[in-house]
């Protein structure tokens, strides 16, 4: 070595990469969005074992309708039923932007 000191660029150090995706999910407004899609793989917790068993959720829209597949028709008529109930064990996470309602379609 010379006996030079390296000077400083004045860049910032790098952050991490979980920081980086956090603060660009927020800025673009995905975050609620994320959140949300963290229901689908809670689900079987959320619903019950035997709920779970005869569902699948496909999608959350941005408005807040969960679209859920159903097995069988005295399924979809029995859980439109149970919607309500559904509904307030879905939205116990606290933070997480609420589901509004449930659009049950049969599983193809």
């Amino acid at each position: 070595m010379t006996g030079r000191r390296r000077e400083s660029t004045g860049a910032a150090a790098p952050a991490p990469i979980g920081a980086v995706i956090t603060d660009y999910l927020r800025r673009s407004g995905l975050s609620e969005r994320v959140a949300q899609a963290g229901l689908v793989p809670e689900w079987p917790r959320l619903v019950g074992p035997q709920v779970a068993a005869v569902t699948e959720p496909l999608r959350i829209t941005a408005d807040g309708t969960l679209f859920v597949a159903v097995a069988t028709n005295p399924w979809m008529a029995e859980l439109s039923l149970m919607e309500p109930q559904l509904l307030a064990a879905i939205n116990v996470v606290p933070g997480r932007p609420p589901i509004k309602k449930i659009r049950w379609q049969a599983k193809r």
